[in-house]
């Protein structure tokens, strides 16, 4: 080992003689710099400007976590922007940030991926210090450190949007170090595009040490042990459906050049702006008010989860209401008095929508003093559960009639009796009912 004269005892270890390096590897895909975010309703003007600033934001929370972390490493699994057509702050942002780590030491290594293809690259300006994969072929990159190589890059990037090669199959392990795979790819994810489709056991069979990848959007491993493979999400969530929730950032991979990885990888949250979906029960609440409290103490517990984030709330309500017709009439205002409270906090908590899904409660007493067939199915539901022994022989029954279908193994797994009994006495005085419970 040649360079440095006095060894930082942090970076290194012993392992039967040999000198081992440690070093520190940060992986982050899809950044899709500076774009908008979709499938909002109308927001408030203060709300619109820290979205328009939230994916810079979290870039530049990006570059603080490799100096802060003193990465030897920075990885970007591609869409680094969102289409052909980027903005020029965007670029500028991404330039100055790459440039910054380079002379703090940090290689920075890029592909492209399905939104920003090399087709459309147009010459974009990545900066001194970052190496950014071409299409044609898989290539390999050593990254050196104290004279010795700690790793080696492997990449290629999409030379078109609809990739349809499984370009997975075309990496081979070269060079020394960490063998560490680049990679824009949908592994076996059917709720995204097949974009260079792969699996898993392609990824096992290319000889890599961890696989860095984009594309899907929720923060996932693929393989854990040997090798690791990753997708750390978005870096910025974008809109409040699907894998754009929750906390959005990085992930942080503790290196060795020899041993590979030496614990899991650590995730760090990088997101401005904190996107949650939430289902709030209002079974029991006496009345409006009550059920905006619950919303307002559900909105709370976000909050403090997002950590001083701003945050952009979705809400459904559900449970048994009173008042059902009410909260229906007044949807619009109860919304407008949430937004209107909510933006009012330091950070914001902006709702964007609620979804009322709650009902009727049934009104036992009222049906029970009827003579038609919602009160006779009311009082044989009240007889079978002062009777166990005809309960279980009504279900055992049941389930012999059943028997051919697979309905029959639902039904002998559903403990205790009485609470398949009380789901099928609600569905029928609610159907009786025509659903309102009385």
């Amino acid at each position: 080992m040649t360079g440095r004269q006095e060894i930082d005892s942090s970076t290194v270890a012993i392992c039967e003689g040999a000198l081992l390096l440690r070093f520190k590897v940060v992986h982050a895909a899809d950044l899709h710099l500076d774009t908008p975010c979709s499938g909002l309703g109308r927001t408030a003007p203060a709300v619109a400007a820290a979205l328009r600033e939230a994916s810079l934001e979290a870039f530049a929370g990006l570059v603080e976590l490799c100096l802060r972390e003193e990465a030897a490493i920075l990885l970007l699994a591609g869409d680094v922007y969102d289409g052909p057509e980027r903005g020029i702050r965007a670029e500028r942002r991404l330039r100055a940030g790459l440039e910054r780590l380079g002379v703090a030491g940090v290689r920075t290594f890029a592909v492209h991926g399905n939104h920003d293809p090399l087709s459309g690259d147009g010459g974009a300006a990545w900066g001194t210090g970052t190496h950014v994969f071409a299409a044609d072929e898989v290539t390999a990159v050593p990254v050196e450190r104290d004279g010795t190589v700690i790793a080696t890059v492997h990449g290629i990037s999409f030379r078109e949007r609809e990739e349809r090669r499984n370009l997975a199959r075309l990496f081979r392990p070269s060079g020394e170090g960490l063998q560490i795979g680049l990679l824009h790819a949908n592994v076996g994810d059917p709720q995204h595009a097949p974009y260079a489709p792969c699996s898993t056991e392609d990824l096992r069979a290319a000889g890599m040490d961890y696989w860095a990848l984009g594309h899907v959007h929720g923060r996932r491993l693929v393989l854990e042990g040997g090798p690791w493979g990753a997708y750390p999400g978005v870096l910025q969530g974008r809109s409040p459906a699907g894998g754009e929730t929750g906390a959005k950032g990085a992930l942080v991979l503790a290196c060795d050049d020899r041993l590979g990885l030496l614990e899991p990888p650590r995730f760090v949250a990088l997101d401005r702006i904190r996107f949650e979906t939430l289902e709030v029960d209002i079974s029991g609440a006496m009345d409006v008010q009550d059920a905006i409290d619950r919303l307002e103490t559900a909105a709370q517990t976000a909050r403090e989860e997002a950590e001083g984030r701003g945050v952009i709330l979705r809400a459904t309500l559900t449970g048994d209401f009173g008042p059902e017709a009410e909260l229906q009439l007044r949807q619009g205002e109860i919304l407008a008095s949430l937004q209107e409270t909510g933006l009012a906090q330091d950070p914001f908590v902006w709702w964007d929508a609620l979804d009322l899904r709650t009902r009727a409660p049934i009104l036992r007493d009222e049906i029970r003093g009827g003579g038609d067939l919602a009160a006779e199915v009311l009082r044989e539901a009240d007889r079978l559960r002062a009777s166990p022994d005809d309960l279980g022989r009504i279900l055992g029954e049941l389930e012999q009639d059943l028997s051919r279908f697979p309905v029959r193994d639902a039904l002998a797994g559903r403990t205790p009796a009485a609470d398949l009994l009380t789901e099928a006495e609600e569905i029928c005085l609610r159907l009786l009912t025509g659903g309102d419970g009385r």
